[in-house]
């Protein structure tokens, strides 16, 4: 039977993609890599409207890149924060397919070292003595 985790995965890491696409989305990540931020704040930081954030907020919140908190002492504000773990996991995406590219350019520089010229010299050397 074929587990449906390796699936899961994949969806998670296109959600997360898919979110990190936008711009707008990632300077909200940026700015919460600097500190956890209000909804105003965050609305206040960017010349859209302040539905058109709280979309990008939504986005966000959904792929699992930003949490949302209440405020204790003030229950009608919450705030945004980033949830590393998210980021870390798409940190070990990109590692292990920089690790699967360096093997292959590896393999193709193999390839194209047995081809080098100095075989190719040799092969043209053969040739000429042929002649």
């Amino acid at each position: 039977m074929i587990s449906a985790a390796p699936e899961r995965d994949a969806r998670a890491t296109d959600d997360l993609l898919t979110a990190l696409a936008d711009p707008t989305r990632r300077r909200i990540v940026e700015l919460l890599g600097e500190s956890p931020r209000t909804a105003s704040e965050l609305h206040g930081a960017f010349p859209i409207a302040d539905p058109a954030v709280s979309r990008h907020l939504r986005v966000l919140r959904e792929a699992g890149v930003i949490a949302e908190r209440p405020v204790p002492h003030d229950k009608r504000v919450r705030l945004y924060t980033l949830e590393l773990q998210r980021l870390d996991d798409l940190a070990a995406w990109i590692a292990e397919m920089s690790r699967m590219w360096q093997k292959q350019l590896d393999s193709f520089k193999d390839y194209v070292a047995k081809r080098s010229p100095a075989s190719g010299a040799a092969r043209r050397a053969g040739r000429q003595a042929r002649t």
